[in-house]
């Protein structure tokens, strides 16, 4: 492993044995790396604060890994587990309470177990069957009935068979017949585990993990600034709805489209408001299905009024983008509204607001008129090569050694970090790994970021540059 990768000169046994053990806890190099075996099928567990739900994940999972306390919101994000039952592998994932009137913080842990039914591919809703049907739970079955998503009832806290009539109560949840468990106990888990197996699709639908299906592709943007406009002039015909009315379009809508030869998945998204804290109904629902959608997908084409100046609320939705990690056309709509002398002083405004995305590919269109949109298919092409390119590793540290030696890393604390090697640890989105010998500042990574894109492109797609540090050695 150390021929070709001596970096910056201080890189011996010791190092080349940190190195190995650090690799093989990332997965090895890409090289080494096994095919993906494809995505394990979702099931999503939900319900309102303090019915079970975590206390049921350890009980399938076969360990106490999910936190259980007997106070509503203990979990507050949503955890995956990797869960086994008659030999069938599937992801389970452990949510707060759901709760669809919350505010504050509860409307957070709502937020994650929305987004994480809309991501499912069955949802285990679970109810305390001591308590029977709540306004709450009714709620979140009403939504739940909307969803078009298989759905496994599961009534808990039945511990013996009085309970298992009171029970029959949820049937008025119009969720189909509720199974009595006990996760506490484990009554009658193993059943109820057969019921989720047997509503699990024998093969997960596409993700952008899996090759073979069309590319997906999220259109975001602020309310009315022209999504489903865009939709139809790229599909050639009125697939979606068009109003002036802001917030026209709730729910995400997928569309096949043959765009430059290539077929890929569209979806026209709710528009992201300033503050999805303060939504409530179906505008707080269309919120968490925005974001589900571009957490499906691979590339997001962001709108931006161009007739208009950049807002927070733009800034905001393209910050979203960033830490989601996918690949990033801006698309400036409605350019056929802006005259000469505003689209000069538009240019430097861009430069100037969106200096935290300078490798996002940017296109000017009119949906309305059709000026331009045939850029759309290179620019998408474009990002979605970048979020998916390997670098060779052996490049890569030829790279670094030339790069350190012309610009090493300013010294700390008396010492100058080594760069001992280098290696991009996954795509989509690249990730890179550094093995140092001490910390870099962070002007510095800001400095290896520009000169990796410089040399290997990677323009429409976010890349990450995190280090590995070799602790101290101890004196002999």
């Amino acid at each position: 492993m150390r021929q070709g990768v001596d970096v910056a000169g201080d890189y011996d046994d010791d190092d080349a044995g940190w190195i190995e053990a650090e690799l093989a806890d990332l997965g090895g190099d890409e090289a080494e790396q096994e095919p993906d075996a494809g995505p394990l099928p979702v099931v999503a567990v939900v319900g309102r604060p303090n019915v079970g739900k975590s206390t049921l994940v350890n009980r399938i999972i076969g360990r106490r890994e999910a936190v259980v306390e007997d106070v509503p919101g203990v979990t507050r994000d949503r955890v995956t587990y990797e869960a086994t039952w008659r030999g069938r592998r599937f992801t389970l994932v452990d949510t707060g309470g759901w709760d669809p009137d919350a505010t504050g913080m509860a409307l957070r842990i709502a937020e994650q177990a929305q987004i994480a039914a809309e991501l499912a591919d069955v949802i285990l809703f679970v109810v305390d069957a001591s308590v029977g049907v709540t306004d709450s739970d009714e709620a979140v079955g009403a939504v739940l009935r909307r969803a078009g998503k298989p759905v496994v009832l599961a009534a808990n806290k039945v511990d013996n068979q009085q309970m298992e009539l009171e029970a029959t109560g949820l049937w008025s949840l119009g969720l189909g017949e509720p199974y009595p468990v006990s996760a506490l106990h484990g009554r009658a888990s193993g059943d109820l585990l057969d019921i989720v197996l047997d509503a699990l699709p024998e093969t997960p639908p596409q993700t952008f993990g899996a090759r073979g299906g069309p590319r997906r592709i999220a259109l975001l943007g602020k309310p009315n600034v022209g999504k489903s406009s865009l939709l139809n002039r790229l599909a050639g015909e009125e697939r979606v709805l068009v109003d002036p009315v802001a917030g026209t379009t709730r729910d995400p809508v997928d569309e096949l489209i043959d765009l430059g030869g290539r077929t890929y998945r569209f979806v026209d998204t709710a528009g992201i408001r300033r503050r999805d804290r303060e939504l409530k109904g179906a505008d707080f629902y269309a919120a968490m299905r925005t974001r589900a959608a571009l957490e499906r997908s691979e590339v997001a084409v962001v709108l931006i009024d161009a007739s208009e100046v950049l807002t927070e609320q733009d800034l905001r939705i393209i910050g979203l983008v960033i830490e989601s990690g996918r690949a990033m056309v801006v698309a400036f709509n409605k350019w056929d509204l802006v005259d000469e002398d505003r689209r000069h002083y538009l240019e430097k405004e861009i430069d100037r607001q969106l200096v935290r995305t300078p490798w996002a590919l940017r296109v000017n269109i009119s949906a309305k008129t059709g000026r331009h949109v045939e850029k759309l298919a290179p620019a998408i092409e474009r990002a979605l090569e970048s979020w998916g390119t390997r670098v060779p590793t052996s490049r890569l540290n030829q790279f670094f050694t030339e790069l350190v030696q012309a610009t090493p890393p300013p010294v700390r604390g008396g010492r100058q970090p080594k760069i001992l090697f280098a290696t991009e640890a996954s795509v989509e989105p690249p990730k890179f790994v550094l093995f140092t010998s001490g910390f870099l500042e962070e002007t510095y990574r800001r400095f290896i970021e520009r000169r990796i894109r410089e040399e290997f492109g990677f323009a429409g797609s976010p890349i990450e540059v995190t280090m590995k540090i070799r602790e101290k050695r101890k004196k002999k």
